[in-house]
């Protein structure tokens, strides 16, 4: 199966568009880790993509890479742009959520209003006043007063009121409770996202972005192990719960993970073996994220 990056490299041969990001051997050292080695993948136009990885395995690197924070060896265009030579001017189309809250204590939500207004030429103070009055947030509270759930979705109102074509969200809902999240992410969609518009999303929270993700890319030690369309890995991955006198013929077929249940069932996953050559194994079904995440990361903690 191709990569996304060989995709985008056919689309554009053929004249379909460039890639909202296109990086080709990314390379960042840490001392003497290296937290991008050889990373060469691509982020479509229009897609809501889910880089996912362990802690240390380089994704919020990539994201410092994308948005010009870091110097880096390797390719990469953001939006037709180097960002390490057109930061200034990238910024005007790419919006940017962190975990960490960035904004000063002592300013009040008003004041952050008038901020954003006064610095970006592509903010509407209208539609930023409208997402808030969603909220229990008023103008005259200041940020030193607000929990972390109310930050976020001061945060999210400033960047989903500017008009950029890249928005990009690092853990951005670590720390909020359940409804935090799941109104984070339901507006997000509803409220944001359109065909014009791209969003990569790092989390740890892998079930809770399964449902809005159109491309999902596995990061480990630098590398992108994974890079698929979230329908691709439906047809390309199968979950077998496989019968006890049918083991020995799963595992000739080569499965790329299996864990052991009680009463002498085994948990087997299979890469592009077709799904009739499963069915006789034993019960099939398709595996969530979370599981394809644990399978591929194995090691990784030892």
């Amino acid at each position: 199966m191709n990569t996304a990056a060989e995709r985008n490299d056919q689309a554009a041969m053929t004249g379909n568009g460039a890639p909202v990001v296109r990086a080709r051997g990314l390379r960042k050292a840490y001392k003497n880790k290296l937290a991008l080695d050889g990373t060469t993948f691509d982020i479509p136009s229009g897609r809501i993509v889910g880089l996912i990885g362990p802690n240390g395995a380089g994704k919020t690197t990539a994201l410092k890479a994308i948005l010009g924070l870091i110097p880096f060896e390797g390719e990469l265009s953001v939006l037709g742009r180097d960002p390490r030579t057109e930061r200034d001017a990238l910024m005007n189309d790419v919006c940017f959520i962190a975990d960490v809250a960035v904004l000063p204590r002592w300013m009040r939500v008003r004041e952050a209003i008038e901020f954003v207004a006064g610095v970006h030429p592509r903010f509407d103070r209208a539609r930023c006043k409208r997402f808030l009055a969603g909220t229990q947030l008023k103008p005259q509270m200041r940020v030193r007063e607000l929990s972390k759930g109310m930050i976020v979705q001061l945060h999210l109102a400033l960047v989903m009121a500017i008009d950029a074509k890249l928005l990009v969200l690092d853990e951005p809902t670590l720390g909020l409770d359940i409804l935090y999240r799941k109104q984070f992410y339901q507006r997000l969609l509803e409220d944001y996202f359109d065909e014009q518009k791209t969003i990569v999303i790092t989390t740890h929270q892998v079930e809770e972005v399964e449902h809005i993700l159109t491309d999902v890319m596995f990061i480990r030690d630098g590398k992108i192990v994974l890079d698929s369309p979230m329908e691709d890995v439906g047809h390309r991955y199968v979950e077998v719960m496989v019968n006890a006198d049918r083991v020995d013929s799963a595992r000739a077929l080569k499965p790329v993970d299996e864990r052991a249940l009680p009463f002498g069932k085994t948990v087997m996953l299979f890469d592009g073996v077709p799904l009739p050559q499963l069915q006789g194994l034993g019960e099939t079904r398709t595996p969530g994220l979370a599981d394809l995440f644990v399978a591929t990361m194995k090691g990784t903690y030892a």
